[in-house]
């Protein structure tokens, strides 16, 4: 049994309590934990069942192994589709209809018009709900200390993992970004990064990505998601959102498991700067 001794800081009031927004499930159990008095120096001592955390990461690699099985194939089947039309489509053009890509036009009012665009699309495949419960369940830890101190929640950590690996450790991209947020080499060695396979300095260095991004970006998500996935100097360059198809996907689809991933906090947070803690057992 390993234990991580953490001062009680309120967003580590963490342990485990019932997931109640998707009903009752054998990994959730409940234990409330008050909020310490001011100057107190006790803390809180979490308790990680090795094997358990073990089990977790390996069946999230299995899905993750799947998951890009799958994709790969719908990707060749987007290529033969598109082979045709000359101009690369993201197949989310309905969202950015809707929602404007442009800098001078960033802010509350667009994130929640996105938010709003993504709820009301009735054929909108949702993100899976096993996949998000995985990643906290397998690195909660490692993302609840990433995120302490900064504008980046760990609901978000959770939404954009599942998009960008699916929780595998082992994922590789064809441009070389590899591990569970996908760093690319120059952006590993920009934040301290030096094996992006290891799940902590990955988590840590991408959330560091994720903070620069937010504070030079105005906290807003738009444009900070936009920046993990395109470079800042690309969505500076657009003066928004680049017309990249991949870009253009990717936005919609971290903002989307965002909107379920944070039903995993027990206060769902309500903007994607906000701190949360996690009621998935094993954290």
């Amino acid at each position: 049994m390993r234990t991580v001794t953490i001062k009680t800081i309120g967003v580590l009031g963490l342990l485990l309590t019932p997931f109640s927004a998707f009903g009752q499930d054998a990994d959730f159990t409940f234990k409330r934990v008050p909020v310490p008095q001011a100057g107190t120096t006790r803390r809180i001592t979490v308790q990680i069942d090795p094997a358990e955390q073990a089990r977790a990461r390996a069946a999230l690699e299995q899905r993750a192994a799947e998951r890009a099985a799958e994709e790969a194939a719908k990707a060749e089947a987007d290529v033969q589709t598109a082979e045709a039309d000359d101009t690369p489509k993201s197949g989310y053009e309905w969202f950015w209809a809707s929602v404007s890509p442009a800098l001078d036009e960033a802010g509350p009012a667009n994130v929640m018009k996105a938010l709003e665009t993504l709820t009301a699309r009735a054929d909108l495949q949702a993100p899976r709900l096993q996949t998000l419960q995985d990643i906290a369940k397998a690195y909660g830890p490692d993302i609840l200390l990433a995120t302490i101190g900064t504008d980046i929640s760990p609901a978000l950590v959770v939404a954009l993992i599942s998009v960008e690996s699916s929780g595998s450790t082992t994922a590789e991209s064809e441009k070389g970004a590899m591990g569970l947020m996908q760093l690319i080499p120059a952006t590993a060695e920009r934040f301290g990064v030096t094996d992006a396979t290891d799940p902590s300095q990955n988590i840590k260095g991408g959330v560091k990505y994720l903070g620069w991004l937010m504070k030079h970006f105005g906290r807003d998500p738009i444009l900070t998601l936009a920046g993990y996935n395109a470079g800042e100097n690309a969505v500076t360059k657009h003066g928004g959102v680049p017309p990249y198809a991949e870009t253009r996907a990717y936005v919609p689809k971290v903002l989307a498991a965002w909107q379920v991933a944070r039903g995993l906090c027990l206060t769902p947070p309500e903007l994607m700067t906000d701190g949360c803690v996690f009621a998935v057992n094993g954290v």
